[in-house]
């Protein structure tokens, strides 16, 4: 596994660069395909026709009557950027590109291809929207009693930080009022009290002797009766007598 995995690394220079200070203070169209094709250079491939014209000590020009891989400079913009090309030559008027190469300031780097382009952004963005998914599932909070809800950390520092501000009651409804009248009403006839307290600071009284003491007895309904009845007979007595009429002679 250790050998494959370094087997994939060498075979993807995407992730790779490289450098020869001792080039740097030179370089020049003329000499970049020689800073190019040295030995440390990892991008370099040794069975190219450029290593057959240099052992023979040819111009690159003889690079157009051969077929096979070679690498040529495609854009120069002195003197930080190079930009060469690897490609596989068929015919002198016919290659196919196999990839580019950049050269900045001295640093060679390999230029992605548009597959390559592609994957990393899109494994890029499919990163970010399962990072959001999975930071969001995280806020998820669930009880059987609540259901869900969202419980944010940033939420609970600045319920901390913040004064705690007394929530004002709201005021209740019509129905809500009358409801509750009634139901106390239905209670207190079902379960009466069983002490009155008539004034504050009195001690409280047993119920049945308030009734006791509201309700008159009998022995008193019949005295006030009596005293009714000798009262009205006094006053027929003491009535002075009707007034005589005059006799007609």
């Amino acid at each position: 596994m250790a050998a494959a995995a370094a087997a994939d690394n060498r075979d993807n220079l995407l992730g790779i660069s490289w450098v020869d200070s001792a080039w740097i203070p030179i370089l020049n169209p003329g000499n970049v395909l020689d800073y190019f094709s040295e030995r440390s250079n990892p991008f370099y491939d040794r069975t190219c026709n450029n290593e057959v014209v240099k052992m023979q000590r040819l111009s690159l020009d003889h690079l157009h009557n051969m077929t096979g891989l070679e690498y040529i400079l495609l854009h120069a913009q002195e003197p930080i950027l190079y930009i060469i090309r690897k490609q596989h030559r068929h015919s002198p008027t016919q290659a196919t590109p196999l990839a580019d190469y950049y050269i900045i300031a001295g640093v060679v780097y390999q230029a992605p291809d548009l597959g390559s382009v592609l994957n990393s952004r899109m494994l890029t963005a499919i990163h970010a929207v399962q990072s959001a998914f999975d930071e969001a599932m995280s806020y998820c909070r669930y009880h059987p009693s609540k259901g869900y809800w969202w419980h944010f950390k940033d939420q609970e520092e600045r319920d901390k930080v913040k004064p705690k501000s007394k929530k004002k009651e709201e005021p209740s409804s019509i129905f809500q009022r009358q409801r509750v009248d009634m139901l106390l009403l239905d209670i207190r006839q079902k379960f009466q009290p069983k002490y009155i307290q008539p004034k504050s600071g009195d001690k409280p009284v047993p119920v049945e002797q308030v009734k006791k003491e509201s309700e008159p007895t009998t022995e008193t309904i019949k005295h006030e009766e009596k005293e009714s009845t000798k009262n009205s007979q006094q006053s027929s007595t003491t009535k002075a007598p009707p007034e005589k009429r005059m006799r007609l002679q």
